[in-house]
Parts: structure tokens; C-alpha cells; sequence
């Protein structure tokens, strides 16, 4: 009996990680924002979507605003360092080192 529940744990120890990795590895939907003019004077603008982990460029946030009033927008409270960032229509914790944390898409209308 002892070695069927020690070889039932074992295999949860090994599986749960592997289970975790194949969710992670899933395709995702990334777009990146581009501005380009054309000859003819019109500008082409592409949105991107944040991910968790991606390195934050405010260059390529369309409407670039840091968010100082998170409570209004029911987000958590920032650790230290780390401020929230709105990018178009998402919501970004970013760290001081630029890396995003955390992202609430849609969160801005």
C-alpha cells in the first residue's frame, strides 16, 4: 500500500510541471505596434499586445499614461518600485527594471 501512494505522489510531483509548461507554451496572439507613413502623407498604426514577461517600451505604448489613482480603476496597489502603466486600452504593472508583471487587458474604454 506504501508504495502506491509514494508512486501516486511521485507522479503528481513530476506531471504537475509538465502540465504547467504545455499551458505556458501555448500559441499566443502578439501584435506589434508600428507607425509608418506612407508617400501619400497617411500613417499606418498597428497595436500590440502586452504579455507578462515582455520587457515594457513606453515607445510602443499608444496612449502612454502612468496611473497614479489605481484604487479608482480596482486595481491592486503596486509593491514597491513597481508602478501601474495604461497602454491603449490595457492596464500594466510594470517593475522598475522594466518587465511587465501583471496585464488587465481592456481594462480602459
Amino acid at each position: 500500500m506504501k508504495k502506491l501512494v509514494l508512486t501516486a505522489i511521485a507522479a503528481t510531483l513530476v506531471a504537475g510541471p509538465l502540465a504547467a509548461t504545455a499551458a505556458e507554451a501555448a500559441p499566443q496572439r502578439q501584435e506589434v505596434t508600428t507607425v509608418r507613413e506612407r508617400p501619400n502623407g497617411t500613417t499606418v498604426v498597428t497595436t500590440r499586445t502586452w504579455r507578462t514577461g515582455q520587457r515594457f517600451d513606453r515607445r510602443y505604448a499608444p496612449n502612454y499614461r502612468r496611473v497614479n489613482e489605481y484604487r479608482t480603476y480596482r486595481l491592486r496597489a503596486p509593491a514597491r518600485g513597481m508602478y501601474w502603466v495604461r497602454s491603449g486600452r490595457d492596464a500594466l504593472l510594470v517593475r522598475p527594471n522594466g518587465t511587465i508583471v501583471e496585464v488587465r487587458p481592456g481594462l480602459f474604454r
